[in-house]
């Protein structure tokens, strides 16, 4: 009964952040998804890219915890290791009960096979990787993890504009002049809202929140580059973390009006 309702909610929920994007197709897969294994969209377990299902680190972490995992062993393979060139893998084996036979999986990371905004977490990236094989072999799940699919290009369809952060006039102490450091960052920060589709306002006021300023004209330049890198890393980890998280500002504003 609780797996059905389940079903019911993380339908509801595709819907809603997915549309006309979730086919019959895609649907069924979800019920099998929700029923067999518990896996909860709202809770980020589950997320939908190119039409494909994919389970997340947290969704696999909280189903080893609820099926009982025994523990999980991680190291790395050394001969595959260069630090130089951040190329590393890891081997992670799952346990559920038996502490002989344990589930093996294998993670690779480079700055070939992630994405540009991840670079210098090739190590954490690897890691992560051998992990989620590790526990989809241990518990029979037949799709892969959104962390084992960093280097995937973005749909290459066109995308809605976002819209502009406003332009702010300050002196050359911050990061949002007019000088060439202020522009790199302002052009990051656009770029980054239209690739994840983002609501510039929003962004806006979390960046004045994670800034600790009253304005974001009020922010210094390294301030903002810091907002920009987190932002950019955020959204390329965990885009519906993001959202939710812009959404309480979407929620602030309309509790104030």
């Amino acid at each position: 009964m609780r797996r059905r309702k389940l079903n019911l909610t993380n339908r509801r929920l595709a819907r809603q952040l997915w549309g006309a994007s979730v086919d019959s197709s895609l649907v069924l897969r979800l019920r099998e998804l929700s029923e067999e294994f518990g896996l909860s969209i709202s809770k980020g377990d589950l997320k939908l890219i190119d039409q494909n299902w994919y389970v997340t680190h947290v969704g696999l972490l909280r189903l080893a915890r609820r099926r009982r995992c025994s523990g999980i062993e991680v190291e790395p393979v050394l001969q595959f290791c260069d630090a130089d060139r951040s190329r590393f893998s890891f081997k992670a084996t799952a346990y559920k009960s038996n502490p002989v036979h344990g589930f093996v999986g294998y993670g690779d990371a480079s700055p070939s096979n992630i994405s540009p905004l991840l670079h210098g977490a090739e190590l954490r990236i690897a890691e992560t990787r051998a992990v989620n094989r590790a526990l989809r072999k241990l518990f029979g799940i037949g799709i892969c993890s959104v962390e084992e699919i960093g280097s995937v290009e973005r749909s290459t369809v066109a995308e809605p504009p976002a819209r502009k952060m406003p332009a702010n006039s300050s002196n050359g102490n911050h990061g949002h002049s007019s000088n060439g450091n202020g522009t790199r960052v302002r052009d990051r920060l656009c770029q980054i809202i239209r690739q994840h589709k983002l609501d510039a306002e929003l962004v806006k006021s979390y960046a004045v929140d994670f800034c600790g300023t009253k304005t974001l004209r009020e922010a210094s330049r390294e301030q903002v580059e810091k907002f920009v890198a987190h932002l950019a890393g955020q959204a390329a980890s965990d885009r519906y973390s993001l959202l939710c998280q812009l959404n309480t500002y979407a929620q602030q504003k309309e509790g104030a009006a």
